[in-house]
């Protein structure tokens, strides 16, 4: 396998997807999770955890970083330090959380986390990938638009649940992404019923939203719709991926691959 430091200019790099939310709690990294998963059909795939300050990516994997980290060194060295991400199943792996306690918060301004992200980026021995997916931070604040300069994604994908709330902060990321030239290959609306456990039928938990107000409105695709399931909330609490529905999220990746924008010429 061919190693390679992976940089927002490369241009035979991997395709970059961006997954971001404008809000918290909507189910954005296990989308970026299970979305990591399905296009390793198209290819090798990486998944770097940017969500500095709630790292959710390794433990939904299995992985548990229990020490505390007191000193990170951020000044690039004459020889700087590299290291290589962790394979796990069958995705290579960055994340914040390989560096801090489980239960370690992080106490970082926007431009000391920008130097954090060069290095999470550039000081990475990255396989020779075809995708990466970054599961960003949730909100549209300055951490964003940092982060997303460092990488600079081909495309990005806004993951909404049917609530309103959801729905009005998932537009400002739209406008977020689409003020940064970053095309917005579509949305994911997580969360979208529950199936009756005796008929099978889909009950919506939600009252339904104007259309005026949802992240649609704006013109955005509908990747695909995730319902309630309980493989895939085991899958993101213990890191027990067998079981859960690959279909969807191979229906997803199927369409999100379809909206990368063609590689412009060297």
């Amino acid at each position: 396998m061919v190693w390679y430091p992976v940089t927002s200019d490369d241009r035979v790099g991997p395709r970059v997807i961006a997954v971001g939310a404008g809000k918290g709690g909507v189910g954005k990294s296990t989308v970026a999770l299970h979305l990591a998963l399905a296009l390793r059909t198209h290819g090798p795939v990486g998944i770097l955890d940017f969500d500095f300050y709630g790292p959710n990516i390794p433990a939904m994997l299995g992985m548990q970083h229990v020490k505390w980290t007191n000193e990170w060194i951020l000044a690039r060295r004459e020889r700087p330090v590299t290291f290589r991400p962790i394979e796990r199943e069958g995705l290579f792996v960055v994340s914040m959380g390989f560096v801090l306690g489980e239960d370690q918060p992080l106490g970082m301004d926007p431009n000391t986390a920008a130097i954090l992200a060069k290095q999470l980026t550039r000081d990475v021995e990255w396989p020779d990938l075809g995708y990466l997916v970054i599961d960003l931070p949730p909100g549209t604040s300055a951490v964003q638009h940092m982060l997303l300069r460092a990488v600079r994604p081909d495309v990005a994908i806004v993951v909404v649940t049917p609530h309103l709330l959801a729905h009005v902060d998932g537009r400002k990321a739209v406008q977020m992404f689409r003020t940064m030239k970053i095309p917005v290959a579509g949305g994911v609306e997580n969360m979208s019923a529950v199936p009756c456990p005796h008929c099978g039928r889909e009950i919506s938990l939600f009252e339904e939203i104007p259309a005026d107000r949802s992240i649609w409105d704006l013109g955005v695709a509908r990747l695909g719709d995730v319902p309630f399931d309980q493989s895939l909330a085991r899958s993101v609490t213990d890191g027990t991926l067998e079981g859960v529905s690959s279909v969807m999220f191979a229906s997803i990746a199927e369409r999100v691959v379809a909206a990368l924008p063609p590689r412009s010429a060297a």
